[in-house]
């Protein structure tokens, strides 16, 4: 069953359109999550969603009801915001039955289901305290449990761990992980950290000015990039993305030279006709590439400039020839700064684009 159905969705702020004709459909139970730069219009969405901004047009339906024009407190949707949105005067206990309160729940109704939604976010021991009293992770989950006891068909997070260190985000990432698996409920997630994404989501849908690049599963996205736009944002560190000629082409094939590594011409799988001598743009990824010449890859000279080093693994940022930028994964041999090296570039990992950032390959 559709848990969330967006249909030729738009949002127009007066003349200025954001959002264009966008289609999305999200299972129930399912984790999504938007992922963009800034200004993709991913947290518009989610407003909209929410029935916090209104739809310019299109239709959205949730659980198969038509939601498009019905006001935010029907909808069954619960939000939880960036910021805590907590009220400092209030207790755990208190803020986390506010809307149970204010909507004349039973003592009773409402002792059950924060101590239930307590029991799911560890917070039973820390009831009776203020929010001063408790730390940025654990003031989250309070407002994380203040959405839980409203029972809501869908669950609304717009970059919820903006506000915490490094530590305390890769912790509520796995408490927030940990959550729907426990509860099983549809979560729409907004991001614009591609890390966040690929670790929480069943579904990711990759937005950019207003516009769906790309809906798929975490690895099916890394693996099997639509455009240049994805294939660059997803993945950490991104794509390495350098300049090249195709010598020839069939109906299977795509052969492509670099400028960077002339004479080296190599194979693709074609998908679509490119004419010769289209300049093209090949990636490949961080973790595809190594030090040193090895039969049957493309190699590369190039200038090393500096390594992030993480410990077991660094990673290495060289400049080629034509001034290009690239980084490479190293986990043995770490070359030092100027150092001329020439890298391996695994012909079966790499992709072909045009110079629009449409997939050739």
């Amino acid at each position: 069953m559709s848990g969330i159905r967006l249909t030729n969705v738009s949002k127009s702020f007066g003349a200025l359109k954001v959002i264009h004709g966008v289609d999305i459909e999200i299972e129930q139970g399912e984790f999504a999550v938007f992922v963009g730069p800034s200004g993709c219009g991913k947290s518009t969405l989610l407003r909209m969603i929410a029935g916090l901004e209104e739809t310019s047009g299109g239709k959205i339906a949730i659980e198969g009801e038509d939601v498009t024009h019905r006001e935010a407190s029907k909808r069954g949707v619960a939000m939880v915001f960036q910021s805590y949105a907590l009220y400092p005067h209030l207790s755990v206990y208190e803020n986390m039955a506010f809307s149970l309160t204010i909507g004349r729940r039973p003592k009773a109704e409402i002792e059950r289901k924060v101590k239930a939604a307590a029991e799911i976010l560890r917070l039973g021991e820390y009831l009776n305290h203020k929010p001063s009293q408790l730390s940025g992770g654990q003031r989250q989950r309070v407002a994380i449990g203040r959405a839980i006891v409203r029972e809501p068909r869908v669950f609304l997070f717009d970059e919820p761990l903006s506000n915490l260190d490094a530590e305390l985000r890769v912790r509520m990432r796995m408490e927030i992980a940990r959550l729907h698996r426990q509860i099983g409920a549809t979560m729409v997630y907004v991001t614009h950290d591609q890390v966040e994404a690929m670790t929480l989501a069943d579904k990711i849908i990759v937005l950019k000015a207003g516009l769906v690049q790309q809906i798929g599963a975490p690895l099916e996205l890394y693996r099997n990039p639509a455009n240049m736009f994805v294939a660059g944002f997803i993945g950490s560190p991104g794509m390495n993305f350098l300049k090249g000629r195709a010598l020839a082409a069939n109906g299977n094939a795509l052969r492509v030279a670099l400028e960077d590594a002339p004479g080296q011409a190599f194979d693709l799988p074609a998908r679509t006709a490119v004419a010769v001598g289209t300049q093209v743009y090949v990636g490949v990824r961080p973790e595809h590439i190594e030090l040193g010449a090895r039969q049957g890859a493309v190699t590369v000279p190039v200038t090393a400039e500096f390594i992030e080093e993480l410990g077991g693994t660094g990673y290495l940022h060289v400049l080629t020839g034509n001034g290009t930028e690239m980084t490479v994964e190293c986990r043995d041999g770490r070359p030092q700064p100027k150092e001329k090296i020439s890298l391996s570039l695994r012909v079966p990992e790499m992709l072909a684009f045009d110079t629009e950032g449409g997939r050739l390959s």
